[in-house]
């Protein structure tokens, strides 16, 4: 039954398709929708600003933009004070790498094997998975050794790995860069969580040779670690650049870059402007998240649930061999599979039974992970103890039909 599902509704956690059947939602879009589908909340901010105005660009004052700049500017550390609003990560991305090339004075960027960072120019380039590069000219960037502590050399040595950005630096540079970027931890990459220290020695650095460090918020971001409200938080790092997308908007298309007013005034050298880019509709959703967020606890549900469910994903591992990692944080969750837990084999093929299983049994998770075998749990960030126990006994009865 590899028929593809007609999604027509969402409440919460949950979606249903044509035939009213309900399933329980446990990739939240791509880690998108942090609120849960159509929360009331949400809707009603986003018919009241479409009735009073859609559309007004930048060129003109209007309250929606500006509330929800400075409510966002608020969850931010250090001077990270200035918003642009984009549409998408993709363009969150290219903005944060364009401003850190006028900035320094300098075109090299490092990102991380194993990265994703969007499909335009620059950030097509920033990306590292081969599925992901299409045929086209992608310049000026150079990509590190990645820090995964499943699969890489060194472990959980996070600071084994970052030498690795300064032999970059010194070989593959001028030994001036424009910047760093990454995740805290890697979405489309499979939940990768990056050694722990990593980001701090790789930050000192790049910062070292003149870069500015940008940290890729669009799926870590925006409470769905639970420890914290952004990823890199979890490192212990503040970044010169934070960029985000998804979640912020709960399935509203809206990205944003957060600088300090010091690199913003690059901006002013020409005319950077964005149609759509911070649209009144757009940003009062963005700012009914952040409320709901607030509201509803979800960080803290994110973190309690989280761990609860990881701890029972663990136990999972402890029955089937198949699964050979579970990692991540929160409600941002990893379950590789493979058929040689020694040599880590991708289990490219089960995984596809496992999840058409669990699809027929009412519920939907995401895969990922550069071989494609990697379990994405992402969910909505109302998810719950009992939605938990159901995956878990759903991907248990799967994996046992294997």
């Amino acid at each position: 039954n590899n028929k593809n599902l007609n999604i027509v509704d969402g409440k919460m956690q949950y979606l249903f398709d044509e035939d009213g059947r309900r399933y329980l939602d446990a990739f939240g879009g791509i880690a998108t929708v942090c609120c849960g589908h159509c929360h009331p909340d949400v809707i009603e901010a986003i018919v009241n600003q479409a009735k009073k105005i859609q559309h007004s660009t930048v060129l003109y004052l209007n309250h929606a933009i500006a509330d929800f700049a400075e409510a966002l500017a608020s969850k931010m550390p250090g001077d990270l004070k200035v918003v642009f609003f984009t549409n998408s990560g993709t363009e969150a991305n290219e903005l944060a790498l364009m401003i850190a090339r006028l900035y320094t004075g300098s075109h090299d960027i490092i990102s991380l094997r194993n990265g994703y960072h969007g499909n335009a120019a620059a950030t097509m380039g920033a990306t590292a998975q081969s599925n992901w590069k299409f045929n086209v000219v992608q310049t000026g960037v150079h990509h590190a050794l990645n820090p995964d502590p499943y699969r890489g050399a060194f472990g959980s040595d996070g600071e084994k790995y970052a030498r690795d950005i300064q032999e970059t630096i010194d070989y593959g540079t001028t030994g001036r860069v424009a910047g760093f970027i990454s995740e805290a931890i890697q979405g489309v990459g499979g939940i990768v969580e990056l050694a722990p220290g990593y980001l701090p020695a790789a930050y000192d650095m790049v910062r070292k040779a003149g870069g500015l460090c940008i940290a890729d918020e669009v799926q870590a971001g925006v409470a769905r670690t639970g420890s914290h409200f952004w990823g890199f938080e979890g490192q212990g790092v503040i970044p010169d650049i934070v960029t985000m997308a998804k979640g912020i908007g709960n399935g509203i298309p809206i990205g944003a870059v957060v600088t300090t007013p010091e690199i913003a005034k690059v901006l002013t050298r020409r005319s950077y402007f964005n149609t759509f880019g911070g649209n009144p509709v757009s940003t009062a959703a963005g700012h009914a998240v952040l409320k709901v967020l607030e509201k509803e606890k979800l960080q803290e549900n994110a973190f309690v649930v989280g761990s609860y469910l990881k701890e029972k994903l663990n136990a999972l591992k402890e029955k089937h061999d198949i699964i050979g990692d579970v990692r991540g944080k929160g409600l941002l969750l990893g379950v590789e599979l493979v058929t040689d837990r020694q040599k880590k084999t991708p289990a490219k093929a089960e995984i596809a039974q496992v999840m058409n299983h669990m699809k027929d049994m009412g519920v939907l998770v995401g895969k990922g992970g550069f071989f494609g075998n990697v379990f994405r749990v992402t969910p909505p960030l109302c998810f719950s103890k009992e939605d938990s126990d159901y995956m878990i006994e759903v991907m248990d009865i799967a994996l046992s039909k294997l």
